[in-house]
C-alpha cells in the first residue's frame, strides 16, 4: 500500500522543526485549474518545504485525482479535509460532511493513500453533531488505510465555531491509533496550548483562527513548550515591519484589485488585534478602499499612530 509507513512523514516533521504549516483547502479537479482562485491556491513558488496541500472533496475517485495532481504542484505532504463545516462544503458532501458516512470515508482514505507515495494526513472534527462523535471510529479507519496523522477540532460540524471546544473525544482518540494526533480548536495561548496538551496527551496542537492578527502567538507557544518559560514580548517596531511587509506581499501575489480586497480581512484582524477599539474604528475608514496605494498608505499612518 503506498504511503503507509510513518518514516517518511516523521522524517519531514524532524526536518521542519517544531511547525507545519498547511495550505488553503482547494479542490484539485481538470475544470477548475485555470481559474484564479485555484492558480493562486496552488502556487507554492517560493514557499519552504515541506508543502502540504490540503485537499477537499466527496468522491473517492476525484480525491485520489486530486492528489495526484497536488504533486505536480509540489506537494510533500496531501492533507484530507473533513473538519471545514462550512454549508457551501458540507451541502456538496465534503468536508465535515464526509463523517456522516464511515463507509465512504474509508474508500476515500484508501483511494487517496494508493493514488500516491508521499505522506497523507486528515483533519477531521468530533463528528456530525453531539450524538453522533465518532471520530475515534474514523481515526482507526484512518490508521487502517494508512493514514500518517490526524488533527482533530474539538467541535462537531454541527458546532460550527459555536461554544468551547471540548478536549475529551480528542484524548480518546488519542488512545485508540499510534499515529500523531494533533488537538485543535480554542487553543490561543501557551498556557492554553499546554493544558490541551497534558489533557489529551496529544502530539502537537494547531492553531487557527488564534493566529488571525496575531501570528506571533505560535512562537510564544513554540518558547513555552520548550522552555516553560514565557517569550519575551515582540517589540511593536516589529510587528509593524511583519504586517506591513505581509500587506505588501498580498498586493504583489493577488495584484492590485483582488489583493486589495483580500488585505482587508487581515488588516481587521492585524488592528484589532493591537488596539480593539481603535481598530475597529480605522476598519470602518479603511474597509471600502479599492485603491491598493492608498490602502497600504492608511494601514502605515494608522501603525505609526
Amino acid at each position: 500500500m503506498a504511503g503507509t509507513s510513518d518514516k517518511p512523514f516523521r522524517a519531514i516533521c524532524r526536518a521542519q522543526g517544531a511547525a507545519l504549516t498547511t495550505s488553503e483547502m482547494v479542490v484539485i479537479q481538470q475544470h477548475l485549474l485555470n481559474t484564479n482562485k485555484s492558480k493562486h491556491r496552488l502556487d507554492f513558488s517560493g514557499e519552504p518545504k515541506p508543502v502540504s496541500i490540503q485537499i477537499a472533496g466527496s468522491i473517492a475517485d476525484e480525491l485520489a485525482y486530486s492528489a495526484q495532481q497536488a504533486l505536480t504542484f509540489g506537494a510533500d505532504i496531501i492533507d484530507i479535509n473533513m473538519g471545514c463545516p462550512a454549508k457551501k462544503v458540507c451541502n456538496k458532501a465534503a468536508g465535515s460532511a464526509l463523517m456522516q458516512d464511515e463507509s465512504l470515508v474509508k474508500d476515500i482514505l484508501n483511494a487517496v493513500v494508493n493514488a500516491v507515495d508521499i505522506p497523507v494526513t486528515l483533519k477531521m472534527r468530533t463528528g456530525w453533531n453531539v450524538t453522533n462523535q465518532n471520530a475515534p471510529i474514523i481515526a482507526k479507519i484512518a490508521q487502517d488505510a494508512g493514514i500518517q496523522m490526524l488533527s482533530v477540532h474539538g467541535r462537531t460540524r454541527e458546532d460550527k465555531y459555536m461554544g468551547m471546544a471540548e478536549y475529551n473525544t480528542i484524548k480518546t482518540v488519542k488512545q485508540q491509533v499510534s499515529i500523531p494526533v494533533i488537538a485543535n480548536g480554542d487553543i490561543t495561548s501557551a498556557k492554553k496550548a499546554k493544558q490541551v496538551l497534558d489533557y489529551t496527551l496529544a502530539d502537537g496542537v494547531m492553531i487557527g483562527r488564534a493566529s488571525q492578527g496575531n501570528p506571533w502567538v505560535i512562537h510564544e507557544i513554540d518558547h513555552y513548550l520548550k522552555t516553560g518559560q514565557k517569550a519575551d514580548d515582540v517589540p511593536l517596531d516589529v510587528k509593524k515591519q511583519t504586517i506591513l511587509a505581509h500587506i505588501s506581499q498580498i498586493h504583489a501575489f493577488y495584484g492590485e484589485k483582488l489583493g486589495t480586497q483580500l488585505s482587508r480581512k487581515h488588516i481587521f484582524w492585524y488592528a484589532t488585534h493591537l488596539n480593539k477599539e481603535s481598530g475597529q474604528s480605522f476598519w470602518k475608514k479603511v474597509n471600502k478602499i479599492t485603491d491598493h496605494k492608498l490602502q497600504y498608505q492608511l494601514l502605515e499612518e494608522f501603525l505609526n499612530s
